[in-house]
């Protein structure tokens, strides 16, 4: 079977230089036949939710954060799950809670006795994982949430003064249930820009909640098998970086983003409706999201309906609208859409 990238595809101008394209091309169709065998091992445990599964090994290959945003009962736990088996990472669980403390998460240190000396010793805490699942994450203080800031971006936490490193690869996979907010704390714009993605999970069709029936209420339930290692997915993570990228998708990138910031915007609606707008590390989230969405569908570069289709996930939690906007009934995927239809 021949690979689905060719080296023409390195064919005109380019924003980033594609290096050596035998090579790249080589990888990229192995990282690729095995992000689709681990693509296909997740779809045999989560059931029509082909989009929700994309979005979230595209923030995976990416080396970001999503945010799970669903009602209850869909399988944002079992999905999480689910990758850590499949991608071969190690997983571990928080439980937001009001009265869960920042220690909780990073860790801390204890009073250590031993042969009559006393000394500190750290403990490490959940965080120090590779895939961190934060379930109902908008139920813990905001000095909780705030205790994953520094480990989402930096990758270390500090306790006492002293910095420790977390694993690699390390991603945190956040839910978060729209419909109850009695007892939640709103996830502060700062924290919301950490994510990568911030993904709607929806109710599964009827076809698909029929197999889903079928299948998890018999003797015994489809279990999820390993495919990747955590080197292999740094490995795509790198190739990612690597992956060429075109100066009309650059363009439309910083076209769409700018375009969403009511100070540099040339569309009056947007200025009249946008409260604050994207920042650049949506641009940077476009850039990579765009590569990995190119190398799950068999791509060797991005396209603009990459761009487009990752337009909202991507913006609709790095921007708000208005007081005016949300009183005429406006809401904020119409406005992602106006702009998609402008610039993609």
């Amino acid at each position: 079977m021949p690979s689905p990238f060719h080296a023409a595809a390195f064919g005109g101008s380019f924003a980033t230089s594609p290096g050596d394209p035998h090579a790249i091309v080589q990888q990229a169709d192995a990282v690729a036949a095995r992000i689709a065998a681990a693509r296909a091992a997740v779809g045999q445990v989560i059931f029509g939710q082909d989009e929700v599964v994309d979005h979230t090994l595209i923030t995976l290959l990416s080396g970001g954060h999503a945010l799970l945003v669903g009602v209850p009962g869909l399988g944002k736990s079992r999905l999480v799950e689910t990758l850590g088996v499949v991608m071969g990472l190690g997983t571990k669980r928080v439980q937001f809670t009001p009265d869960l403390m920042p220690a909780d998460i990073t860790g801390s240190e204890v009073l250590d006795e031993s042969e009559g000396r006393r000394s500190f010793r750290f403990v490490a805490g959940p965080v120090f994982c590779q895939l961190l699942m934060a379930d109902e994450i908008n139920r813990a203080s905001p000095r909780t949430q705030s205790a994953l800031l520094q480990a989402m971006q930096e990758r270390r936490v500090a306790v006492s003064g002293v910095e420790h490193v977390l694993p690699r690869p390390f991603h945190v996979l956040a839910t978060q249930n729209p419909i109850e907010q009695e007892g939640t704390y709103p996830l502060p714009e700062a924290q919301l820009d950490r994510f990568l993605l911030e993904i709607i999970v929806g109710y599964p069709d009827l076809t698909a909640e029929r197999t889903m029936l079928l299948a998890t209420t018999g003797a015994s339930e489809p279990q999820p098998q390993p495919v990747l290692n955590a080197e292999e997915l740094i490995a795509a993570q790198v190739l990612i970086r690597r992956l060429p990228v075109g100066e009309k998708v650059l363009d439309g990138i910083l076209a769409l983003v700018r375009s969403g910031r009511p100070e540099s915007t040339d569309d009056e609606s947007i200025r009249r409706r946008v409260a604050w707008g994207p920042g650049p590390r949506a641009a940077q989230a476009l850039m990579l999201a765009s590569r990995a969405r190119a190398l799950l569908t068999g791509r060797l570069a991005p396209s603009l309906d990459d761009v487009a289709a990752l337009a909202h996930p991507v913006l609709r939690h790095r921007m708000a609208l208005n007081f005016s906007a949300r009183a005429d009934g406006v809401s904020l995927p119409e406005v992602i859409g106006r702009l998609v239809e402008r610039f993609a």
